[in-house]
């Protein structure tokens, strides 16, 4: 199943498998949010605020997003890649795994991009606020020509979208001006924008509004539907 028009591509299936139909060498930018590895989802304790966070934690759970994913999709994405130009929003103890396969063995240059949350909740017991998230970016060779102080930032300071959460049912959505200036960023007009994990299509939209092309590929038939619903919606 997928929906192709002159600017789209919008697979459905497993991105280990769809990504094998994409030639080498043919992609500008991957700007992604793979599953995070989050070992305990279990809030504890009895209080509204502990009850919220495991309303949460639930969601993320439910939505099958909380056990990583296959290594082998990093060797996907490099080969579809023109120059290696990946964005991977993902979770602390991912980081490692992202240093040592990107920087220690190919050798890329990397930033980490941070999202800090100004509405985080104040959960802070024997460890600092969880209010930042992490987008890892590795390059090699690659586009990136920030063109302005706010673009070439690292720190984007944004309240959670709850809005997007409850509009889109997506747990873990990205705000849109974020990927927005990360495709802007890193990428030329008319280039190809990949996303393997395609999920509410936040990447796809903001791509379509800069005038990029865009290939997604979403294994869930939820997620699937809303995201070209979206995407569709946006482009012209």
């Amino acid at each position: 199943m997928e929906i192709v028009t002159d600017n789209l591509n919008l697979m459905f299936g497993d991105c280990l498998e769809r990504m094998k139909e994409i030639p080498d060498g043919s992609v500008d930018l991957i700007l992604t949010d793979p599953p995070y590895n989050i070992k305990n989802t279990k809030a504890g304790g009895k209080s509204a605020l502990a009850k919220s966070m495991q309303m949460m934690n639930d969601e993320i759970k439910n939505a099958n997003i909380v056990n990583g994913f296959d290594a082998l999709i990093l060797d996907e994405m490099v080969r579809v890649c023109k120059n290696i130009n990946i964005y991977l929003f993902c979770n602390k103890s991912q980081l490692p795994m992202y240093f040592d396969y990107f920087v220690t063995n190919l050798g890329c240059s990397f930033d980490l991009i941070k999202w800090v949350k100004t509405n985080a909740m104040p959960t802070y017991n024997n460890k600092y606020l969880s209010d930042t998230e992490y987008c890892f970016y590795a390059r090699k060779k690659a586009y990136c020509n920030p063109e302005n102080y706010s673009d070439a930032s690292t720190l984007y300071n944004a309240p959670i979208n709850i809005k997007d959460k409850k509009y889109f049912k997506h747990p873990t959505i990205k705000p849109l001006p974020l990927v927005e200036k990360l495709v802007r960023n890193s990428s030329r007009v008319g280039g190809v924008v990949l996303d393997p994990f395609m999920g509410s299509g936040t990447t796809g939209v903001a791509a379509i509004n800069l005038d990029r092309n865009f290939i997604g590929v979403e294994l869930d038939p939820t997620y699937y539907g809303i995201s070209c619903d979206r995407i569709l919606t946006s482009a012209p």
